[in-house]
């Protein structure tokens, strides 16, 4: 018999009786069941969250920002709302916790009274962290407590940015005052440093002017007191000249009178000379004289009457001069006892001028010494102030100027700077499409497992007949590993079909899931061949070991070090990977290494179930003869 035929004998057996057909089929159908609903039923629960009910309870009292009041709680619960994640009921406390209790919420979030109050208390002096309490029923449903975990901490990223937009804005429009106020202490420092430096110049103006005075002051101190020295003696000498120019008024004025009383006199005799001529004339007429002796006789007193008259004009100047001189000897007397009665005075304030003068030189080269410290003072001031203009205009620099749109844009950007972008060098896609490799290779097991609950693992009438192990080897694993091949046809069906599971590689993915099933049927079949019912209960027992070790939920990472081990070493890790990699559109390589991996023990189940069969072939025991129940 050959293996065709072996394999034809085995169906016929299989299919002989309707109710065989029936229970054929019905095995058949178990991982098309299997893992279809299963990943129908996980097809993308997250894109239905919305579904999942919770509560939320705003007891927040509010609190004043800047004059203003806020209300952080209700904020961040209407946008809660309106994101539409969950479904949110805005509800009391008593009803969320009668909620949870009676199972109509899954889990709620609560703004305590001092929410806004510690939220705004982060721009004071005492700031307080802020509390938002998660409350949840693990009686419900433990993932959804897991997912309103997660919930809560994409609630507390929300605040957090809320929290740092405001506290950003905040600080930018104190930064854009502290730019406005660093541009307006730049300007008046640079007035500064320029009335530093005038007022440098003009200190240096000073100090020469300071110095030139010490010098003249020195010079006048100098000369007032020599002057001092040579006036020392001007009150005695003042006294004398005012008694010898009273002594002279007092004679001049004795003259004048003398001369007054001549020029009477001489004036007396001019006046009388016309009179005396005309009695002359009058005598002579009577005593007869002629005419000729009298204009001889008139003629020389003519003579003698203008020399009396040019005396007299004399004589009154004389008299004129001689008043004159005592009227001015009068004065120097007055004068010169003025200046006796001056000259002590004149004395002690040239003396006091002196001592002045002294004390101006001395002052003035102090003034000197200060104008010229004031100086180098002011000059170290023009410097420092145009540093300091400088370093302002600087600093002003380097603050950008913002408008309020852009300080706006700046905060959001420091209250969220990084975008997630996510770049995938293979996407599952959705949930559902994320756990179908694992449940797709976990299908194929159960499959074959089941397969053999009514399949013979070996024809022992074939060993009898043939004695060819290798053809009854191989006809013992091709029924199953057929049968294999269609139950995953028709689950990749409903994957790629029924579900839309995106699916990079078709060809490949189902080459990937038929040649895990036929390894699958090969170990089975070797663990049948050797143990009989126990290999088949050991096929049971290493599905669930690699249930927990294939890394098809969570990452074979997190594994304890045993199971991490065992990862490494059982199929279904390479099934799953394998299918992973042509279903996501991964790395060709890897699934090449995979569906090597699975070929190795393709072979070695085969080879084992080989020699299974030669034991077979060669040896009758009493197990053979009277098996037992559990094989």
């Amino acid at each position: 018999m050959k293996v065709p035929q072996m394999i034809a004998a085995e169906l016929r057996r299989l299919t002989a009786s309707r109710m065989a057909t029936i229970a054929l089929l019905a095995l058949m159908c178990v991982p098309v069941i299997y893992g279809a609903l299963y990943l129908w039923a996980n097809q993308d629960p997250y894109a239905k969250l919305e579904k999942i009910p919770a509560a939320i309870v705003v007891a927040d009292d509010g609190a004043t920002v800047d004059g203003k009041a806020v209300d952080y709680g209700s904020r961040v619960a209407d946008r809660l709302v309106d994101d539409g994640t969950f479904q949110w009921h805005r509800v009391s406390a008593a009803t969320a916790a009668e909620g949870l209790d009676e199972q109509r919420y899954d889990f709620a979030i609560t703004f305590p009274a001092t929410f806004s109050r510690r939220l705004a208390s982060a721009s004071t002096s005492a700031p307080v962290r802020a509390t938002v309490t998660l409350t949840t029923n693990d009686t419900n449903s433990y993932l959804a407590s897991t997912i309103g975990q997660q919930a809560a901490q994409t609630i507390k990223a929300s605040i957090v940015q809320e929290v740092n937009r405001e506290a950003a804005s905040r600080f930018l429009l104190a930064l854009a005052d502290v730019r406005s106020s660093l541009s307006d202490a730049a300007d008046a420092a640079g007035r500064i440093a320029e009335g530093a430096q005038s007022a440098q110049s003009g200190a240096g103006a000073l100090a020469d002017g300071t110095t030139a005075l010490a010098s003249g002051s020195a010079t006048l101190r100098d000369g007032l007191d020599a002057l001092s020295s040579q006036t020392a003696a001007l009150p005695s000498q003042t006294a004398r000249l005012a008694a010898g120019a009273q002594q002279v008024a007092d004679g001049d004025t004795r003259l004048a009178a003398v001369a007054d009383r001549a020029g009477s006199l001489a004036q007396q005799a001019a006046d009388a000379v016309p009179d005396v001529r005309a009695r002359i004339i009058a005598d002579l007429q009577a005593q007869g004289v002629d005419q000729a002796t009298i204009d001889q006789v008139i003629g020389q007193l003519d003579q003698l009457g203008g020399a009396v008259t040019d005396g007299n004009q004399q004589v009154q100047s004389a008299v004129s001069q001689v008043n004159q001189l005592a009227d001015g000897s009068r004065q120097v007397a007055t004068g010169a006892s003025q200046l006796a009665a001056s000259a002590p005075a004149l004395a002690g304030g040239i003396q006091q001028a002196a001592s002045g003068a002294s004390q101006l030189a001395d002052g003035s080269a102090q003034a000197a010494s200060g104008a010229a410290s004031l100086r180098d003072g002011l000059g170290t001031l023009a410097d420092g102030t145009s540093r300091l203009a400088s370093g302002l205009d600087d600093g002003v620099k380097r603050i950008p100027h913002t408008t309020a749109s852009e300080r706006a844009a700046q905060a959001k950007t420091i209250a969220d700077p990084v975008r997630l972008a996510n770049s995938k060098q293979a996407s599952a896609g959705t949930y559902g499409a994320g756990l179908a490799p694992f449940f797709m290779s976990l299908s194929a097991w159960i499959g074959i497992y089941a397969l053999f609950l009514i399949v013979k693992p070996v024809s022992r009438r074939a060993i009898t007949a043939l004695r060819s192990p290798l053809r009854v080897t191989l006809a013992g694993w091709l029924t199953p590993a057929l049968l294999g091949v269609v139950q995953m046809a028709g689950l990749y069906a409903i994957v790629a079909g029924a579900l839309r599971f995106p699916v990079s590689d078709p060809a490949a993915t189902f080459g990937v899931m038929a040649l895990a099933s036929v390894t699958f049927a090969a170990i089975i079949l070797a663990l049948n061949v050797w143990l009989g019912s126990v290999g088949q209960f050991l096929g049971l027992v290493l599905m669930v070991l690699q249930l927990v070790t294939a890394g098809g939920t969570f990452p074979w990472q997190t594994l304890p070090a045993p199971l991490a081990w065992l990862h490494h070493g059982l199929p279904m890790s390479y099934a799953v990977d394998g299918i992973r990699q042509t279903m996501y559109g991964g790395n060709p390589a890897l699934t090449g290494g995979d569906a090597l991996f699975l070929l190795m023990w393709l072979a070695i189940a085969l080879v084992v179930t080989a020699i299974g069969v030669i034991r077979m072939t060669h040896h009758r025991t009493l197990h053979d003869l009277q098996p037992s129940l559990i094989g």
